[in-house]
């Protein structure tokens, strides 16, 4: 069982602050519904995710794109009323906010004023440097994300490590920077040299969460559907399975079928006289 499930208070972008300041690691993990939200909470997660991935686990697509604001609106929904500790954080998904700030800053209202989440999380850094300020201007929390930025795949062609060659880099760190300056209170890393993961945490003061970006970051995110082993078509070198819940549901499914095949469910303990 977790040791810090007794920690009921209400986690926050400050609490997330102090434990970066103080070493603590921080959990990040991705959730679309209600029952499992509720799971996730009660484990202890700090910062629960609802995330564009929705559209791969979910929705079944290829990638992130196709996924609306609706959608995410209606996914976070259902995540915010689970939760009770963690610290409830949404994707804007692609469309709402690149290019157009106006836009951007009415998406990120919706979210906030219909799912009751805590923050909006956003892809790039100085590419959407005035629709980072108008949100934040409105007085909404807004967790980074640099390195591979799965909404910009069409561009990268590839979902390989990013920021290997040194402009890509140095373009991350001053990205990380802006981003810090604006007044961003978090920052994810995904898929980046854990070097460049250790640098970053060391220079900016918020925290950085990685997926795919080493140990040296200030906390760590999943996808719910990997890291639990319901999907497993997707295995990059930075996912650990805690389980292959694949295969348990897949067999208690198959036996269902069969009792009902052969009339043993429902047996007459399972029925009303």
């Amino acid at each position: 069982m977790s040791t810090y499930t007794e920690d009921t208070r209400k986690v926050t972008t400050q609490r997330l602050l102090e434990m970066k300041q103080r070493g603590e690691k921080i959990s990040m993990l991705t959730a679309y519904d209600y029952s499992m939200a509720s799971i996730i909470d009660k484990a202890g997660m700090d910062v629960i995710l609802v995330g564009d991935s929705a559209s791969n686990v979910m929705a079944g697509h290829t990638t992130t794109l196709p996924v609306t604001l609706e959608q995410m609106i209606w996914y976070a929904q259902a995540v915010r009323k689970a939760v009770k500790r963690a610290l409830v954080v949404v994707d804007l998904p692609f469309g709402s906010y690149q290019g157009n700030s106006k836009e951007a800053v009415c998406s990120a209202i919706r979210i906030m004023k219909e799912t009751g989440a805590d923050a909006v999380k956003m892809e790039g850094g100085k590419e959407i440097k005035e629709s980072v300020e108008r949100i934040l201007s409105a007085g909404i929390p807004i967790m980074g994300h640099l390195g591979l930025t799965p909404q910009s795949i069409n561009k990268f062609g590839t979902y390989a490590v990013r920021a290997k060659d040194q402009a890509e880099a140095q373009k991350l760190v001053e990205d990380a920077h802006l981003l810090e300056d604006l007044g961003c209170f978090g920052i994810v890393l995904e898929k980046i040299p854990a070097a460049l993961g250790k640098q970053v945490a060391e220079e900016l003061s918020i925290p950085l969460i990685g997926i795919g970006a080493g140990g040296w970051v200030d906390g760590q995110v999943l996808v719910m559907h990997d890291m639990l082993g319901i999907n497993q078509a997707f295995s990059p070198r930075f996912l650990r399975r805690y389980a292959n819940l694949h295969d348990v549901m897949r067999d208690a499914v198959a036996r269902y079928v069969q009792d009902v095949k052969t009339k043993d469910f429902p047996n007459e303990q399972e029925s009303y006289s």
